[in-house]
């Protein structure tokens, strides 16, 4: 598909992460209130204000009048389509209603932006084969990388949906239980070995009452957006047996402010890897399910500048995302207008592929070099920044930075 071109002008740049084609979807204040706006270029479009002035109507009721995406999304597929139809209408090259559009375009850069829909829960995943097999090999050697059940169903735990905040949140080192010399001796302490996850979330879009297929499930989706699922590493290593996750992962999942809809990402799909073994039939993918999406993470340590440290693609992602969605369905586990999944952490078969530190430092037997600087994992001040986009011919569909500065402990967590 080429460049679809627009009446902005810089929304025609090969640079940017918001052409015409793309057009996703957040919220932004604008006039001190927090409103739905639309990323166009280097711009934002106050779509609230456009359906406040008739220029965008979805339903016979408002849908844009509260500071979130959810109300759209209950609307289903067909609505989707719509918003963008009459989205690309207004702001197309020759538009005829352009004058009436103006109005009611606002810089991006400086805007305060927000979380653009309301998470009802969060699942994470675990479904990236790279990261799997490196994160087992550490801890049970490469013959027992992956447990049994890993190449038949995507593993994945329930999570946080209150401790999800909007790119640009400072994240605070959190405090928890740490395995001791002797492993029944815990202390309570800050974590030493504070992580991120470079990941994908998708965002459900409608409900679900019973099982639904993989086709289904992937109609479900609204969009995706980057998350990075910080992670204590020691907290984990302490906790995790027999039931997994739990406050190791509850500080804070960070999400990128704009939701970039399914629609946006049609032209980039591909297939997921070939299978060892093959799936059951409920898990088995119709047709293409991942997308071609270069993804990179930044490490800026506090008063320095920005190391690239891992360049990957969602696509070595073993399971997708819709796959990951229908297994969660079959147990008849309803799913909510505004969950949230992560991928889990998608990391390529080198070493500069790697999502996370844990596999980047290798448990830190192996600190990378930032500079002068070196890290196994983050330091009080570092800023993490992940950014992804899928290439078109000509054009870019991206996400816009996703960022979190990881800030001291407190020095008493239960001082009132």
């Amino acid at each position: 598909m080429p460049l679809e071109k627009s009446w902005i002008e810089s929304a025609n740049s090969p640079e940017t992460d918001f052409p015409l084609n793309n057009l996703p979807l957040g919220v932004f204040t604008a006039d001190g209130v927090p409103r739905c706006g639309v990323a166009i270029g280097d711009r934002i479009l106050d779509a609230t204000g456009l359906e406040e002035a008739g220029l965008l109507r979805l339903d016979d009721a408002p849908v844009l009048d509260i500071p979130f995406w959810n109300e759209v999304m209950e609307l289903g597929p067909e609505a989707w389509a719509a918003l963008r139809a009459r989205l690309h209408e207004l702001l197309r090259e020759g538009a005829p209603e352009k004058d009436k559009v103006a109005p009611f375009l606002h810089p991006l850069e400086g805007a305060e932006l927000h979380m653009p829909l309301a998470v009802a829960e969060f699942t994470d995943f675990y479904a990236g084969r790279h990261h799997a097999t490196n994160v087992g090999t550490m801890f049970r050697g490469a013959e027992n990388a992956l447990p049994p059940n890993w190449l038949h169903i995507p593993i994945g735990y329930n999570g946080r949906a209150s401790s999800v905040v909007v790119s640009g949140t400072d994240i605070r080192r959190p405090w928890g239980q740490l395995k001791g010399p002797n492993d029944n001796a815990p202390r309570f302490a800050p974590s030493a070995r504070f992580d991120l996850e470079l990941e994908l979330g998708a965002i459900v879009g409608q409900n679900s009452d019973g099982p639904v297929t993989v086709t289904e499930a992937d109609e479900m989706i609204f969009g995706y957006v980057l998350l990075n699922d910080w992670s204590a590493r020691d907290i984990q290593a302490w906790e995790y047996q027999p039931l997994g996750p739990f406050q190791a992962k509850a500080t804070a999942t960070t999400i990128s402010p704009w939701i970039v809809m399914r629609a946006a990402l049609e032209p980039f799909r591909c297939a997921t890897p070939p299978r060892d073994v093959a799936l059951l039939p409920h898990l088995e993918e119709p047709g293409p399910m991942l997308y071609d999406i270069a993804l990179e993470v930044d490490l800026t340590p506090e008063g320095g500048s920005p190391t690239t440290i891992a360049r990957t693609n969602y696509r070595e992602m073993y399971y997708s995302s819709a796959q990951q969605l229908a297994h969660h369905t079959t147990s008849g586990c309803p799913m909510n207008v505004g969950d949230l999944l992560g991928s889990g952490t998608i990391s390529g078969p080198t070493k500069e592929s790697r999502g996370s530190l844990l596999e980047l430092s290798w448990g830190g037997k192996e600190p990378i070099t930032l500079g002068d600087q070196t890290r196994s994992f983050l330091e009080d001040g570092d800023t993490i920044t992940l950014r992804g986009a899928a290439q078109g011919a000509g054009y870019r569909i991206g996400f816009g930075p996703c960022t979190g500065k990881l800030i001291p402990a407190l020095s008493d967590p239960y001082a009132r």
